[in-house]
C-alpha cells in the first residue's frame, strides 16, 4: 500500500497533466480562422503536398545537370580465357629449301615438309582491376524541357489546391462561430425571461396570499416557466453541442475552453451592399485561378507531346585507368596499367511511332477543351452562388428587421399588460399570454440573426473576400 507522500506526489503529477492538457482559449472569428488553418488536417496534408512538389521540381531541375557516376570492378581469373592461335614451321623449311639443303636421305628439303598446328594462348592476366569515371550531360529533351517549364506551374496548382481548401474550412468556421454567439445572446435573453417569470410568480404568490389573485393563476404561471425552463435546458445542450462542432472546426481538443471574444454587430451585415453594383473578377474566386493554372498545365502538356518530334541530345565522357598482374603477387612481378577515356555526343530520335504521338496531341488539346468547359460551367455556378447568396441576405435582413419590430412590440405589449395586472385591470391570461408571444418574436428574432450572420458569410464567400 502507498503511503501519503507518495500519494500526494501521484496525485499532484496527475493534477498537473490534466491541467497542462486542457487550455483555454479566446478567440476572436479571425482568430479561429487562423487556428483552424493550421490545425485542420486536410489543409496539413494539401501543404505537404506543395512541399513534396518543391522536391519534385528540385528533382526536375536536377536531370538538366550533370550525371556524374564512378564504378571500380576487382577480378582474378581462376582460369584466363583463352584463344587458339595457328603455329607452323613452314618459315624454317622455305629458308631450307632455298640455300639447297639436304636430309639425311639426300634429298632436297622442299616446303612440303613443313607442319601446321594449333597452339592454345591468352591474352588476360589473371589478377585485373579497373577503375573509371563516366559524366552525361543532357543537352535537350522535349519532355525534360517542358517539365522544366512547367515545375512553377504545378507548384502554383498545389498552393491553389491549398487556397481553395482553406475558403471552404473560413466559411465552416464563420458559421460555427456565429452559431455559439447566437446561442449565447438567446441563452442570456432567455435567462432573462427566467428571473422575469419567476419574480412575476412570487408576486402573484404573494397577491395570491392577500387574497388578490387565484391558485389557478399560479398554476398557470408555474406551467409557463417550466417550459421556460426546458427551452433553457435545450438551449444549453444545443450550445454545448455548438461548442463541440466549432472545437472540431478548428481543429482543437474538445477537453479546451473556448471564450469567444467576438460580439453581434447587426450594422456590419447592414453595411454590406446588395445591390449586385459591386465590382467583381472571376480570379477573385480561388476555383477559377485554380482551373487557369490547371489550363496552363494542359497546354504544356500538349506542347510536351508536340515536341516529343525532336531528337534527344546527350553529351557524354568517359574515363577508365585499367591494371592487370600474373598470378604469382610477388614483388617481382609489376602491374600493367593503361588508360582509356572517351568523349561522344549521342542523338536519339523516332523516326515513325505509328502515329501514337498525333493521338497523344490529340487526346491533350481535348484535355485543354475540358478545362475550358469546367471553367464555363463553375462561372456559371459561382454566378448563381452570387445571385442566391445576395437575394438570400437581403431576405434575411428583411426578415430580421421585421423581427426586431416584432420582439420590440411584443416587449411594450407585454410591459403594458403587466402594469395592467399589477393594477388589477387584467388577467393573468392576458399576461401569461403576452409572455407567450414576447418568447416566441425572441425565437424568431434569434432565428432570423442567425440566418443573417449565415447569409452574410455565405455572400462574403461567394465573391472572394472571405
Amino acid at each position: 500500500m502507498m503511503n501519503l507522500p507518495t500519494k500526494i506526489v501521484l496525485l499532484t503529477i496527475l493534477m498537473t497533466t490534466g491541467l497542462a492538457a486542457q487550455q483555454v482559449r479566446s478567440l476572436s472569428v479571425s482568430e479561429a480562422v487562423s487556428t483552424a488553418i493550421n490545425n485542420v488536417e486536410d489543409l496539413k496534408n494539401l501543404r505537404l503536398d506543395e512541399a513534396i512538389q518543391l522536391q519534385k521540381n528540385k528533382e526536375v531541375i536536377g536531370l538538366t545537370m550533370p550525371q556524374i557516376g564512378f564504378s571500380a570492378q576487382g577480378s582474378y581469373y581462376l582460369s584466363t580465357p583463352q584463344v587458339q592461335f595457328p603455329s607452323s614451321d613452314l618459315s624454317v623449311y622455305q629458308v631450307l629449301a632455298r640455300e639447297g639443303v639436304k636430309d639425311a636421305n639426300g634429298n632436297p628439303i622442299s616446303e612440303d615438309n613443313a607442319s601446321f598446328s594449333l597452339q592454345n594462348l591468352s591474352f588476360f592476366a589473371p589478377l585485373n582491376f579497373q577503375a573509371g569515371v563516366t559524366v552525361n550531360q543532357l543537352l535537350f529533351q522535349p519532355d525534360v524541357f517542358i517539365a522544366f517549364q512547367a515545375r512553377e506551374s504545378v507548384l502554383e496548382l498545389a498552393k491553389k489546391n491549398v487556397l481553395v481548401a482553406e475558403d471552404k474550412v473560413k466559411e465552416s468556421v464563420h458559421k460555427a462561430y456565429y452559431s455559439v454567439l447566437v446561442a449565447q445572446k438567446q441563452k442570456r435573453v432567455l435567462g432573462e425571461t427566467m428571473l422575469r417569470l419567476q419574480k412575476l410568480k412570487s408576486d402573484m404568490e404573494a397577491m395570491y396570499d392577500r387574497g388578490f389573485a387565484e391558485k389557478l393563476d399560479i398554476e398557470k404561471i408555474q406551467v409557463t416557466v417550466n417550459n421556460t425552463q426546458t427551452a433553457m435546458n435545450q438551449l444549453n445542450n444545443g450550445l454545448a453541442i455548438s461548442y463541440s462542432l466549432l472545437k472540431s472546426t478548428i481543429g482543437i481538443p474538445q477537453s479546451d475552453s473556448l471564450i469567444l471574444t467576438e460580439t453581434l454587430n447587426e450594422d456590419e451585415i447592414k453595411g454590406l451592399v446588395m445591390d449586385g453594383t459591386t465590382p467583381f473578377n472571376y480570379d477573385q474566386r480561388n476555383e477559377i485561378s485554380m482551373l487557369n493554372t490547371a489550363k496552363k498545365l494542359q497546354e504544356l502538356d500538349q506542347k510536351r507531346y508536340e515536341m516529343a518530334y525532336l531528337p534527344t541530345v546527350a553529351a557524354f565522357f568517359s574515363y577508365n585507368r585499367n591494371g592487370q598482374r600474373n598470378a604469382k603477387l610477388s614483388p617481382d612481378d609489376p602491374w600493367f596499367w593503361y588508360s582509356t577515356s572517351l568523349v561522344g555526343v549521342s542523338i536519339n530520335a523516332t523516326i515513325f511511332d505509328g502515329l501514337q504521338r498525333r493521338r497523344k496531341i490529340e487526346q491533350a488539346k481535348l484535355a485543354v477543351q475540358k478545362v475550358d468547359n469546367n471553367m464555363s460551367m463553375v462561372k456559371r455556378m459561382i454566378d448563381l452562388e452570387q445571385d442566391v447568396a445576395r437575394k438570400s441576405l437581403n431576405n434575411a435582413l428583411l426578415n430580421l428587421e421585421v423581427q426586431q419590430r416584432n420582439t420590440a412590440l411584443a416587449q411594450s405589449v407585454f410591459d403594458a399588460t403587466r402594469k395592467k395586472y399589477e393594477a388589477g385591470l387584467g388577467s393573468s391570461f392576458e399576461l401569461l399570454q403576452a409572455d407567450t408571444e414576447l418568447q416566441r418574436s425572441q425565437g424568431n428574432y434569434f432565428q432570423a440573426l442567425y440566418d443573417a450572420f449565415i447569409a452574410k458569410t455565405s455572400y462574403i464567400k461567394s465573391i472572394g473576400k472571405l
